[in-house]
């Protein structure tokens, strides 16, 4: 198996400037009750036919993406296919939990993807949809994706927190939880690093990366060996790096490139 990237990012330079069109919309959410902000970037010159889920990270919003990696517009105008940001809250792990505050896996799967195919018409089957995001929103994305392979053909992660349970104390995750030491099956049953026996053979095509400084290295790590392992076919990429937008926004013209290849291999045995 060949874990290690295998396409090339192609850095083109156009002669002359394009802009993707960036709207701000707000979808509510029944299961939650409130308004949540989006934003969804689209190329400027054709109708996207695919779309990328892109998730923030903790203490983020649905602004981050496209504020701190300006050249996101420049790679939708490139690759022709739409990238949704939705504001996942400051800390919820785009999980379900009992706080009803707190249905994010329910508004990203039955609320907000219907709402975005319905208002853009874009393809609505799995072969154009994936999934990637950051830290926080780089577990949610596997998360998201592993638990429903029958909505995202791809899917990724760039310095995900992927396996949860070393960081027990942090990022307010006990409050939705519970604390390890007493909710050690809620635990499990919310990281990513248990969940890869959901993953069925052919089913996702996986692009994992993270930087080499990076304190999420370690399990990032550990869950490539883990895919390694169980022989679930994935690319993985580790580059120097911080847990900052220094790596992040280096990062995504990487996450881009693979699901551009991974949108144009669906649409041929389509």
């Amino acid at each position: 198996m060949k874990n290690i990237l295998l396409f090339v990012v192609s850095f083109l330079v156009f002669g002359h400037s394009r802009a993707a069109q960036v709207d701000t919309v707000a979808v509510f959410s029944v299961g939650m009750n409130k308004t949540i902000k989006t934003v969804v970037v689209l190329p400027e010159k054709q109708q996207a036919r695919s779309v990328l889920y892109l998730l923030h990270g903790y203490s983020g919003n649905y602004s981050n993406w496209v504020n701190n990696a300006p050249q996101l517009k420049e790679l939708v105008d490139r690759y022709g296919y739409a990238v949704v940001c939705p504001d996942g809250g400051f800390d919820s792990w785009y999980w379900d939990t009992k706080d009803q505050n707190y249905k994010y896996e329910t508004f990203m799967i039955k609320e907000l993807i219907p709402f975005i195919e319905s208002k853009y018409k874009i393809n609505a089957d799995r072969a154009h949809r994936g999934i990637t995001g950051l830290s926080m929103g780089g577990h949610g994305a596997l998360y998201l994706a592993f638990r429903h392979q029958d909505l995202f053909a791809s899917a990724g992660s760039t310095a995900g927190g992927v396996d949860i349970r070393p960081f027990p104390n942090n990022w307010n995750m006990k409050q939705r939880l519970g604390s390890y030491d007493a909710n050690k099956s809620a635990w499990d049953e919310h990281t990513v690093m248990e969940l890869t026996h959901l993953v069925q053979p052919g089913m996702l095509q996986l692009f994992i990366d993270c930087g080499t400084e990076d304190f999420f290295f370690g399990v990032n790590n550990k869950l490539h060996e883990k895919l390694d392992y169980l022989n679930i076919s994935h690319h993985y990429l580790a580059m120097p790096g911080r847990h900052d937008w220094n790596y992040w926004s280096r990062s995504i013209d990487y996450q881009m490139a693979f699901f551009n290849q991974c949108f144009l291999t669906q649409s041929k045995t389509k």
